[in-house]
């Protein structure tokens, strides 16, 4: 089906963003294929923001009716809600007013800066702190470190962290926390700070393992955790808590060594809704479907009930099964159990995705627009639903659906809608929403930059795809193989093959699906010289087992043997 097909509904297309259209063309802006500079930090002077009276409490009664505490909590909120425009806003009235402001509330409005990784923002607040006088406090300087590791500025977080003492381990706490959910790499940062610490000769507390351990989850880092287990025997830690304990299961899940997670899960006598939660997502994470449903069994036969979270964590499971009586076993276990389920979009969007999955659209539909509090999350979900079963252009017009109902795509929804433009071939919807992904700072990603790549290849723009790769500053093995696949889509051969080489050059491991592209194109066109170097690249990496490579490799032998 091509972009006319998805257009015959209506005389004229529709348009995604109907007010960026009306004024430029669908051409994504002459930057769009630059690498974008990051948006400039704040302002770092002792300045206030200036400040609009107009836009203070927007949805509150008027300032002069509250006693300070009321405001206070009205910046909480809004910090909670993650309006901190509108916090800072109230903050800047009460600043001009002369109304001091709280520890409390500038943990609070810190917390949301720390949870939505909003560098100028917390850049803002740390302004406010110094006029307020309280550049001295400790537990503010404290969560201001943890603001600005989380959010990506290290130098910033060691500036703030040199005015702290050295001795104290929160600090060090909110250093490693900071790290690990600005996503340090392969838990080195984490790591690093972890022996700095230890060689000032401060004692680590739980908390202090537990942030550790979740770097090692996320890289993930298996020689690092089984390290870290070690130090949790030496101190102590493993028989006491099970807290770290926990994080020990999740670690070891995500490093993908299940045995020893469970070696760790059997050593426990006493086990909570967190550790259980923990064994059936790690199950879930491995692809051990089954085991996930088998320990979700067990822990109801202990007689502990699920929570959402892990609810949250059966679901995608299931659907990946296709039990659809067992997601209407736990769709009606939700409905009886949770009183405040019309509020959990997350379940919904589960139970949406499920049910799609499952094939079952009708019942996906029935809980998407049975739910009161639609958000991105819910609309991602259903737009994923309809693509999977086939209907395209119901998915792509979800786009614009989703916008009329007042929600703004986030970067999941963009992510979702490319792939659908590919199969499409709806170059013109595709250039909307790179131009979208642009004006919104999605870009530069790799993941998204190699989507748009693969729509624009789909498309036959070979020239974007290729732009579009040369803007990207860190190329993966994902966007590599991108290159190859818009070359040989276009009926550039051996441009592929010269990506390719180009690729061995730069020391990236091509995966599996690139050799066998490489290995099906030099049997095509007769290459055995590199269609040898793309055989040796599969013994080098230990791929002889995988059907799909080896396959490929009696293909190309067979072809060369052939023009012999």
């Amino acid at each position: 089906m091509d972009s006319k097909a998805l257009l015959a509904a209506n005389s004229k297309p529709p348009v995604f963003f109907p007010a960026a259209v009306a004024k430029a063309s669908l051409n994504p802006p002459p930057d769009a294929f630059r690498s974008k500079p990051r948006q400039p930090p704040a302002v770092r002077a002792l300045k206030a923001p200036k400040f609009a009276e107009a836009d203070a409490f927007p949805d509150s009664l008027p300032l002069h009716s509250k006693n300070p505490h009321a405001i206070y909590k009205d910046i909480q909120r809004f910090a909670r809600l993650g309006q901190l425009k509108k916090a800072l806003t109230i903050l800047d009235y009460l600043e001009h007013r002369g109304v001091p402001v709280n520890t409390t509330t500038f943990s609070a409005l810190l917390a949301a800066c720390s949870r939505l990784k909003a560098l100028a923002f917390g850049r803002q607040i740390h302004v406010h702190l110094r006029i307020h006088g309280l550049e001295s406090n400790e537990f503010l300087l404290t969560k201001l470190v943890e603001m600005y590791a989380s959010c990506g500025s290290p130098d910033d977080a060691r500036r703030v962290f040199a005015e702290l003492s050295p001795k104290s381990v929160y600090p060090w706490n909110a250093l490693l926390k900071g790290n690990v959910a600005g996503g340090a790499r392969w838990g080195h940062a984490p790591l690093a700070v972890f022996s700095e610490m230890r060689g000032m000769g401060v004692d680590a507390n739980e908390y202090t393992f537990s942030c550790l351990l979740k770097s090692f989850a996320g890289s993930p880092a298996f020689a690092q955790g089984t390290k870290a287990h070690a130090l949790l025997i030496k101190n102590g830690f493993t028989s006491a808590s099970v807290l770290l304990q926990t994080c020990l299961i999740d670690m070891y899940f995500k490093c993908g060594k299940i045995h020893m997670a469970m070696k760790v899960f059997d050593e426990i006598t006493e086990r909570d809704i967190v550790l259980w939660g923990a064994v059936i997502a790690g199950f879930a994470h491995n692809g051990l479907r089954w085991e996930a449903l088998k320990y979700l069994r067990w822990m109801g036969s202990e007689g502990i009930e699920p929570n959402s979270v892990i609810v949250t964590s059966i679901l995608p499971a299931i659907g990946e099964l296709a039990e659809r009586h067992l997601g209407r076993e736990i769709h009606a276990f939700v409905l009886k159990r949770f009183r405040n389920y019309h509020k959990m979009v997350f379940v919904q969007s589960g139970l949406i995705d499920m049910y799609c999955k499952c094939g079952d659209m009708v019942s996906g539909r029935r809980v998407f627009y049975g739910s009161n509090e639609r958000n991105a999350v819910s609309w991602t979900a259903l737009m994923s639903g309809y693509a999977s079963n086939g209907r395209l252009e119901q998915s792509l017009r979800s786009v614009v659906w989703m916008q009329q109902e007042g929600i703004k795509p986030d970067v999941v929804s963009i992510a979702t809608a490319v792939p659908v433009c590919a199969q499409l071939k709806a170059l013109r919807q595709g250039k909307e929403l790179h131009a979208y992904a642009v004006k919104n700072w999605f870009l530069p990603n790799v993941s998204m930059s190699t989507s748009l790549m693969t729509m624009y290849s789909a498309c036959g723009n070979l020239e974007y795809s290729c732009r579009l790769f040369d803007m990207m500053e860190k190329k993966n093995v994902l966007a590599w193989t991108a290159l190859i696949d818009s070359y040989l889509k276009n009926g550039c051969p051996y441009d592929a093959l010269h990506v390719f080489r180009s690729m061995i050059q730069a020391n990236r491991r091509p995966d599996v699906v690139a050799l066998a592209r490489i290995l099906n194109t030099c049997g095509e066109i007769g290459a055995l010289k590199l269609g040898r170097e793309a055989h040796g690249q599969v013994l080098k990496m230990k791929l002889e087992s995988a059907p799909i490579a080896i396959a490929e490799v009696v293909k190309m032998y067979g072809r060369l043997a052939d023009r012999c």
